[in-house]
């Protein structure tokens, strides 16, 4: 009775050992305005693929408990009662013979194992640890990418809504012209031809406004859906296309290095190189002999109140020999696996670096369009004041006005285009340099 006692506190125990914390829930969104470095950590926490790989480093997490239990103790208990006769002839004793009348058989009986030394699973256990490291590291490197891929729809919203507000400004000033056209028309300063070139202007410049709600409208949408949220949510944006500060290495040597020591998907690369290695081992390591204890324990009677306990212990010693050369056979297959997943680490490590130089070159690169974006833009609104006062003047017609105006609207696109890519460039210098949870 003592060893079915045992039996069942060991069943109820196991759920309880077996269960996990569940995963924590998605943060909250922020209460007042979103600004970029909130709208990358929410693609991080909150993007799909983010997720996935989350939960994907839990079942390589679990993978290692399976492995581990291969060198921890095995336990096992049963319980049975048989009804029964025997044949004695069977046995050849001369003074018992015949069929014994039916008599019932009480068993109770635990077994347990335990590996002493196995070299093989040891090193298995160790492949399992780094293949979860490897693991654990893609899921931050993939939280990177959704928080970068977030901050860059961050970014497109910011640059429909500057592009609503350009062509709201552009309307007022082609509106002002209109009225002033009209006038002069009117007074018999201009021809009725100038009136039409400025509706012409007007009705450009509406649609080019209704063009840019609708793009700002699906920028919203794509945004939310970066971030997994409901597409009804409202979202106000904190931040404006500005040029942000910079913490991060402009040499593209120091930005290589640098990216090489900070990248997780790197990191995550060796680690899966060390646990091929590691498989490799263990494989080799099963040419080794292994140690092993087992034993049980079995009270059994043929009434409950007889019974006896009886007991066996064993220590096992295997000594491999031979198993057909499979073992040599898979060492040289996972010798090739081990070789390609180096080719792969060294792949990765080059583009780490071309990734690195290359958002250097964009920072720079950036920096220089938005200052000349910048002047043109200072340029083209020059031009149009000159414009309408020849205008006013009478000295000149609505084609200087228009042409004018429309050197504005390309200039005032450039500009946002330039402080959008300067935004772009700077998200992906962070991401390339492994550090966009730093992004300010």
């Amino acid at each position: 009775m003592r060893i079915l006692l045992i039996v069942l506190l060991m069943a109820a125990a196991a759920p309880a050992l077996s269960a996990q914390a569940p995963a924590s829930p998605p943060s909250a969104l922020p209460s007042g305005p979103l600004t970029l470095v909130e709208a990358i950590r929410l693609g991080r926490e909150r993007g799909v693929n983010a997720s996935l790989a989350r939960i994907n480093e839990r079942i390589t997490g679990a993978r290692v408990s399976e492995r581990r239990a291969d060198i921890l103790p095995s336990i096992s208990g049963g319980a049975s009662v048989t009804r029964q006769t025997l044949n004695l002839d069977e046995f050849g004793i001369p003074i018992a013979s015949g069929i014994t009348p039916a008599f019932n058989i009480w068993r109770f009986q635990v077994r347990a194992a335990q590996t002493v030394f196995d070299a093989s699973l040891i090193t298995r256990l160790r492949a399992a640890r780094d293949t979860a490291a490897a693991a654990g590291l893609d899921a931050q490197a993939v939280g990177e990418m959704a928080g970068a891929t977030a901050g860059l729809a961050y970014l497109r919203v910011l640059s429909a809504e500057e592009t609503v507000r350009a062509r709201e400004s552009d309307s007022t000033v082609a509106a002002t012209l209109l009225s002033q056209t009209r006038q002069l028309v009117q007074a018999g300063v201009n021809p009725i031809i100038d009136q039409t070139r400025s509706e012409v202007s007007f009705a450009s410049v509406r649609t080019q406004l209704e063009v840019a709600r609708n793009t700002l409208d699906r920028a919203r949408l794509d945004l939310l859906r970066t971030l997994d949220l409901p597409s009804n949510t409202s979202l106000t944006l904190a931040d404006t296309l500005g040029v942000g500060s910079l913490a991060v290495p402009l040499d593209a040597d120091s930005a290589a290095a640098y990216a090489e020591s900070h990248r997780a998907e790197l990191a995550a690369e060796h680690a899966r190189t060390t646990a091929a290695l590691r498989s490799l081992q263990s494989i080799r390591y099963e040419n080794l002999p292994n140690l092993s204890v087992n034993g049980g324990y079995t009270e059994s009677a043929q009434t409950l109140g007889s019974l006896a306990g009886t007991y066996n212990i064993q220590l096992l010693l295997s000594v491999p020999i031979l198993d057909g050369w499979r073992r040599q056979n898979r060492a040289k297959e996972q010798s090739a696996r081990v070789e390609a997943q180096q080719i792969r680490e060294r792949d990765l490590s080059n583009q780490v670096q071309t990734e690195a130089r290359q958002s250097v070159l964009d920072l720079s690169s950036a920096q220089h369009q938005v200052s000349i974006a910048s002047e043109r833009v200072h340029l083209a609104e020059q031009e149009l004041s000159q414009a309408e006062e020849r205008l006013r003047a009478g000295v000149a017609g609505t084609v200087e006005t228009t042409n004018a105006q429309s050197s504005v609207i390309e200039a005032h696109d450039a500009l946002i285009q330039a402080r959008v890519n300067y935004g772009t460039a700077r998200v992906t210098a962070y991401r390339a340099l492994g550090i966009i949870d730093q992004l300010q």
